[in-house]
């Protein structure tokens, strides 16, 4: 897949899998460790050994603590709108803040998990299916179903419990951890991460966040548009 130029301010949806599809988040520990590696890593400053980042104890607790530490402000690389996590691959929509900037992030995402994944399973090689894949937002059909599309991925894990209401389908995603799908719907989970206000404020105009996606829990499985950003 060719990807898109980046262009600063533009939005992108950015994802990747494990390699044969296999799982890249055996454990809590390692879901936590690579939402921390989403905020410690998206600054200009180089890390020099991505490493030193902590293996354990990584959580909303130490997201806080790390971002009151006292140090230099960051300097992002680009806006993480949304992400969301799954056994074996992840969704990201990012909008670029500097030249080169989702380029930079990436691989610096990238080298991080795969060293951290391989030291601790003792394993050797590739841990993903080639680069990240990238498609530039273009339209506002895209721009507007992109979000809510990437916060339902989890419904994927509910089995046979699919036919669930919707109700108890937006309670499940409520409680996924692994998605900033909480923070947009007032409920502390990883707010640090994230930059919410310019989709909150989207749309509000539209009734509200979790209005719209009650919305698209009803019509996803149905809605020719979310062809044009199925991507895993």
């Amino acid at each position: 897949m060719t990807k898109p130029p980046f262009v600063k301010n533009q939005i992108y949806h950015i994802y990747n899998r494990g390699v044969e599809k296999r799982d890249i988040f055996m454990d809590k520990q390692d879901y936590l460790r690579f939402i921390h590696c989403l905020f410690a890593l998206n600054d200009q400053a180089s890390f020099k050994n991505l490493t030193r980042i902590p293996m354990s104890q990584v959580g909303l607790d130490s997201l806080e603590k790390y971002n009151t530490q006292k140090r230099k402000p960051r300097k992002l690389l680009v806006e993480i709108l949304v992400f969301c996590l799954m056994p074996n691959h992840f969704h990201l929509m990012l909008r670029q803040k500097t030249e080169n900037g989702i380029v930079r992030f990436m691989q610096k995402l990238g080298t991080a998990h795969a060293k951290y994944f391989n030291q601790k399973y003792d394993r050797v090689g590739p841990l993903f299916q080639g680069k990240f894949k990238a498609v530039l937002v273009e339209k506002n059909a895209h721009f507007l179903y992109l979000p809510h599309y990437i916060h339902i991925n989890p419904l994927d894990l509910m089995g046979s419990k699919k036919m669930t209401s919707n109700t108890e389908k937006i309670k499940f995603l409520e409680k996924y951890k692994w998605s900033s799908l909480p923070d947009y719907m007032n409920i502390k989970n990883f707010p640090s991460v994230t930059q919410r206000d310019f989709l909150l404020e989207t749309f509000k105009k539209n009734g509200g966040y979790r209005n719209d996606v009650e919305k698209c829990i009803k019509t996803s499985t149905e809605d020719g548009d979310f062809n044009l950003i199925r991507g895993v």
